[in-house]
């Protein structure tokens, strides 16, 4: 990226990580696009730099948000360093607890909407040639848990197309983040969070998920503002890891998850190279 001087865009910036990214961008000399939903939400935010913040009208389920959202960014501030998209929420509930509508409702906004944000930017990025796209998921992108299903769903998703995305931009020289955190005090497991209703069958495996997601609210190890430098620090430094695993406890689980992958791959090594045809 050609100056220190950089222009952040983020969506789902009125709450959580997405307030915690513009404070840490406003502190940091940054100029920002804050964009949200309702962007009389940012007012603050706008005061504490009115000159470097601009605060932008983005529901990420509206196609039509994306490219108008874009525009006003590229015409306040000419360009966008990085994009963070990080608008989204989370569904708890049994996959048979979880109806259709909100099934697709979760996949609309975290993995759809954070798509449709992308696409709207990369020929800005493609002409700049530099710049860093984040997309913010979580170690349940990478792992599930009985009553996250629908969640970890748009989080795979994600991730998945992040991982073509990085290679497709990669000659183009953008670079691409995908960002695990764990458990921070955010609102994700408060008011962006959707309960299903519950099925008594599964009181048992799916409860303990729920009384987990409830008990901890606002009481996450992890703090929003230290995410924030350290994604900093990842898109600044030379090597940029396509992933970065934010959090003890997400860097533990993750760990002890691809250990068990590798120890299944190794136990039917045998069965899986003996499918091919003989001769």
């Amino acid at each position: 990226m050609p100056t220190t001087d950089k222009v952040w865009f983020i969506t789902g910036a009125s709450s959580g990580f997405g307030r915690a990214f513009a404070r840490h961008a406003i502190a940091r000399g940054h100029r920002v696009v804050a964009t949200a939903r309702a962007p009389e939400k940012l007012d603050d935010l706008v005061q504490l730099a009115p000159e470097c913040v601009a605060a932008v009208r983005l529901d990420v389920n509206r196609l039509a948000d994306a490219d108008t959202a874009v525009a006003a960014a590229r015409q306040r501030f000419g360009r966008i360093d990085v994009l963070i998209n990080n608008a989204g929420f989370a569904v708890v509930g049994a996959l048979e607890e979880t109806s259709d509508a909100d099934l697709r409702a979760q996949m609309e906004t975290n993995f759809f909407g954070a798509m449709a944000v992308t696409r709207a930017a990369l020929p800005l990025f493609r002409a700049q040639r530099f710049g860093a796209i984040v997309n913010i998921s979580s170690m349940g992108g990478q792992m599930s848990f009985p009553g996250f299903s629908a969640y970890s769903a748009s989080k795979f998703a994600l991730e998945g197309a992040s991982e073509a995305l990085a290679q497709e931009m990669a000659p183009f020289g953008v670079k691409v983040l995908i960002v695990e955190p764990g458990a921070f005090r955010t609102e994700l497991v408060g008011s962006a969070m959707r309960e299903m209703p519950q099925i008594a069958a599964y009181a048992d495996v799916v409860g303990p998920t729920r009384a987990f997601a409830h008990d901890m609210h606002q009481t996450q190890a992890g703090d929003p503002a230290k995410a924030a430098a350290a994604i900093e620090a990842a898109i600044e430094a030379k090597d940029t890891p396509l992933r970065l695993v934010l959090g003890s406890d997400a860097v533990d689980a993750i760990r002890a998850h691809a250990q068990r992958l590798l120890a299944e791959l190794a136990g039917w090594e045998e069965t899986a190279r003996a499918t091919a045809f003989d001769g």
